[in-house]
Formats: C-alpha cells, structure tokens, sequence
C-alpha cells in the first residue's frame, strides 16, 4: 500500500460539518452528487479529499474490529498546529493538549457530525530512530510501548520479504 484516496464521513446532518471543514481546515467543496459532498484541501486527487455522506437513514457507528477510529490530516508545523488549537478552544470546542507521538505532535477534536479528527504535524517524522534506507524493516515502538515489546511482537504475524 502506498497510499488511501479518500475516507467517506457518514453524517445525520452535513452543512455544519461542510461548514466546520471550510472554516476550521480549508476544505472546499470539490463534488456533489445525491446524498454525498466531496471537500477537498490543497488541490484535489489521492489524500486531498473527504466525502460527506448524508444518508437517509443511518445507524449510529460504533467502534470495534474493522472500523476508523479516527482521521488524521497533516498540518505544515508545531506553531500552526498551536495556533489551531487555540483558536478551536477560543470557541469553545473541546480538543485535546498537543500530544507527542515521538513520531509527530497531535491534537484532536470532534467536527459537528462527531467524527473524531487529528490534526498532526508532519515532522519530526518517522526517520527519527532509523535510517530512511531502513524503514519498515524492524519494529520500532515509541518509549511508551516499550514495556510490552515482548506481547506485541508475539501477536504480529511473521513477514517475510
């Protein structure tokens, strides 16, 4: 895999979450057709786009095997990532302190529809405990995790390349 189109959205009601992607985020609309918006940011095409699905009836998501949990955007720095959060708390919406994921700093928040949403800086990166040349050829965990190395690698299948 080397990258996802798009994730779909499915939201009671839209227009406030339309409206919360453009004026929070940047989106703007890039398609419409029955029941589905699609908004795009920084031009359209693969990892630019969401689509906002308004279906008649639609049962409540629930977490569990196979579901999002949340989704992730990127933002271009730690200062406009600050920035973000304190105009988001300035109007009273409820969103997480940074949080260092040693990989990338993040925040998140829910839009209007609840959908749970990341707003993550793309630096420091993820060649930060390993040579490019070498990604994905070990397992690397963040300091947190390293206590339970052990029952994580036992539950990961064997790769074998």
């Amino acid at each position: 895999m080397r990258g996802i189109h798009s994730v779909t959205m499915t939201i009671d009601n839209p227009q406030p979450t339309l409206a919360f992607m453009h004026e929070w985020l940047g989106f703007t609309v890039s398609g419409e057709m029955e029941g589905r918006t699609r908004v795009s940011v920084n031009g359209e095409g693969p990892g630019k786009s969401i689509d906002i699905l308004a279906p008649a009836r639609a049962q409540r998501a629930m977490n569990g095997i196979g579901t999002v949990h949340h989704v992730a955007m990127a933002i271009g720095s730690e200062e406009e990532q600050r920035t973000l959060r304190d105009a988001l708390v300035r109007r009273g919406i409820d969103v997480t302190p940074v949080m260092d994921r040693s990989y990338f700093r993040s925040i998140y928040f829910r839009e209007p529809g609840g959908v749970l949403l990341e707003v993550a800086t793309i630096a420091p990166g993820f060649a930060v405990d390993e040579p490019l040349s070498e990604l994905g050829r070990g397992l690397k965990l963040p300091p947190w995790e390293e206590s339970r190395r052990t029952a994580i690698e036992a539950a990961l299948p064997a790769i074998r390349y």
